[in-house]
């Protein structure tokens, strides 16, 4: 009987932990430590937007990536002035380690001046990175 308890109080634990993990992915918010962080063409290895930029950190097998990609494009194509660039984080270990980038995707929202403004970590969803970039803008 004993094992039959321990065994539902994991389950409870692990579901409780998929559940938390499902509603935090993808969301983006305001990051204490990216507050002040300024990126410009050098570190992005790209030109700024004129009004914003949609910076994403991808690694090679990621599949949300991919979406992440198709999604902040669109968005990049439908708001005049704001560009997309994507970083290949395997490849600039030294800016994801500064940025404390964690997993792929990763996006960063940032202003004109390429201040952080808003991360996302996960798949956003378009209408929450249109919404991110009305405080960019």
């Amino acid at each position: 009987m004993t094992g039959v308890m321990v065994c539902v109080a994991v389950l409870v634990v692990a579901s409780a932990a998929g559940v938390l993990h499902k509603r935090r992915g993808g969301r983006v918010r305001v990051r204490g430590r990216d507050e002040g962080k300024r990126l410009g063409a050098a570190e992005l290895g790209g030109d700024l937007g004129e009004r914003a930029t949609l910076v994403q950190f991808s690694s090679a097998f990621c599949a949300p990536c991919r979406a992440t990609r198709r999604v902040l494009g669109e968005v990049a194509a439908m708001v005049p002035g704001v560009a997309h660039v994507e970083i290949d984080a395997e490849a600039r270990l030294d800016l994801v380690r500064e940025l404390g980038i964690l997993k792929t995707p990763t996006v960063l929202v940032l202003d004109a001046g390429g201040r952080v403004v808003r991360r996302a970590t996960g798949q956003p969803r378009k209408a929450d990175v249109i919404a991110a970039l009305g405080e960019a803008v």
